[in-house]
């Protein structure tokens, strides 16, 4: 699901394998980008305008975006360099060269030999590391305020000075290619994620693997990535977001002493990727694993995103999301979990935080001795129940209260208000359009929804369903 996924850098020595995630690692990954999802552009209500953050912000004369949220509790702050690039903007044939970059961008500069960009951060008490989605790349330090200057420093040293020997570019492919073979091809659910995105997008880049096929990522050469960086990596195509103890006035020297001294891209450089979609088909694609103990069941719905198709319904979507599958209260969970006890989870969720088209996407684990088929038959009959009887008053506003409570804590978190504002701002929000969010939710109506729910259901657009299975399933 175009941003949902992510690929943060994994920390390895050169030639070591990539560290693998368990299949409980992965669902608590999950649940953090769906909890991400639903977080995107997200606050508690006010009385008066609503503001998300009470975010600053400032443009450098290169171009450069500069936003500041203050949070004065420890003086801490969490920056983070948001470019405006992603798989899904790689050139046809070198899949991966955006998170090979992004390994890339540790190898050092004149001025920061390779390998040192991190030692530097714990030396002064921070940490630091990066992360590719299909719509951006993004690299944070969470540091003493003290600190901050240190960090902008360098970050603005290797927007504009990588240097790239042949032999480390070799080296980190190298990492790169074992972190697929331990992330993707030796996990069977990253391997139908990666099917199933190929069946529902089959001809838009959101069908690509964030950390590229094999054969491509093999072919990736030191010029691809130095071509890359020098299209993609310059501040009139970044964002910089500062959380914690500073302000708008503290950071614009900061930013213009540092940032401000690189030169932009002569022109701002541009999203050339192909955004045709096939023709609506549902397509259904079947797997089986000898590591796969428990079936699971998904479906994936080319939906409007807040850039793509009927944008509009955008909120109710997400209310929507939340009324079939946002937890214990939703109607799968009920009614499949609870009442029927044809599975022991059940849940929705849309993303449609995304610079093209977004998802609608069920997840569902039988319960033993349950079929995938029954479950197939379940979640369709809740739609059709959906479409047919509609939503209530008290179901819609529940699902906003819930909406709502699951950001309680988002702004205590200086590093999860930079990632929601960053992620917001590098996939074409505003900032007006962040502190205008609450509004948005809270004008959604029961008709709001079943309008969302019959964009989404009509079979006018694609869907892919994959079913894994046990090796010996029949």
């Amino acid at each position: 699901m175009p941003g949902l996924h992510s690929l943060s850098r994994t920390r390895t020595r050169p030639h070591a394998v990539a560290a693998s995630h368990s299949a409980e690692d992965r669902a608590r990954l999950w649940l953090a980008a769906a909890a991400l999802m639903a977080l995107t552009l997200l606050a508690l209500p006010s009385p008066t305008r609503a503001q998300s953050f009470d975010a600053d912000s400032f443009t450098l004369d290169n171009g450069l975006q500069v936003v500041v949220v203050e949070n004065h509790r420890v003086p801490v702050v969490a920056h983070m360099v948001w470019y405006k690039v992603g798989a899904a903007d790689e050139p046809p044939g070198k899949s991966g060269i955006a998170h090979l970059l992004e390994h890339l961008m540790f190898q050092g500069t004149e001025t920061v030999p390779p390998g040192e960009f991190s030692k530097i951060i714990a030396r002064n008490g921070g940490r630091d590391n990066a992360f590719t989605s299909s719509d951006y790349t993004a690299y944070y330090q969470t540091i003493a305020r003290d600190r901050l200057e240190l960090v902008m420093e360098m970050e603005a040293d290797r927007m504009a000075n990588l240097r790239l020997a042949e032999e480390d570019v070799l080296t980190e492919r190298d990492v790169v290619i074992e972190e697929r073979l331990s992330r993707t091809e030796n996990e069977p659910t990253a391997l139908m994620n990666e099917r199933l995105d190929q069946a529902l997008w089959v001809v838009h880049p959101y069908k690509n693997p964030i950390i590229g096929w094999a054969h491509e990522l093999e072919a990736l050469t030191r010029q691809d990535a130095l071509d890359f960086y020098a299209r993609f990596y310059a501040p009139n195509n970044a964002v910089v977001v500062v959380v914690g103890d500073v302000t708008a006035d503290e950071l614009r020297p900061l930013a213009e002493r540092t940032y401000g001294q690189v030169r932009p891209a002569p022109e701002t450089p541009t999203r050339d990727r192909l955004r045709d979609l096939p023709p609506p088909a549902d397509v259904t694609v079947t797997m089986r694993h000898p590591q796969v103990a428990q079936p699971t069941w998904w479906r994936r719905i080319v939906a409007p995103s807040r850039n793509a198709g009927a944008s509009e319904l955008y909120p109710a979507l997400q209310v929507l999301a939340e009324v079939l599958g946002g937890g214990p209260v939703s109607r799968l969970y009920e009614r499949m979990v609870v009442e029927d006890k044809v599975a022991v989870s059940a849940g929705a969720g849309y993303n449609g935080r995304a610079v093209d088209f977004g998802t609608f996407a069920f997840s569902v684990t039988p319960a033993p001795g349950r079929a995938p088929a029954e479950i197939e038959t379940a979640v369709e009959a809740e739609i059709a129940r959906l479409l047919e009887e509609g939503v209530t008053d008290e179901e819609v506003e529940g699902a906003k209260r819930r909406l709502r409570a699951s950001v309680v804590f988002a702004r205590d978190s200086i590093f999860m208000t930079a990632r929601i504002v960053g992620a917001a701002l590098a996939t074409g929000a505003t900032l007006e359009e962040i502190e205008r969010w609450p509004e948005d939710i809270a004008a959604v109506t029961p008709d709001d929804v079943m309008a969302a729910a019959r964009a989404v259901f009509d079979g006018s657009a694609g869907s892919a369903t994959a079913v894994l299975l046990p090796e010996s399933s029949s």
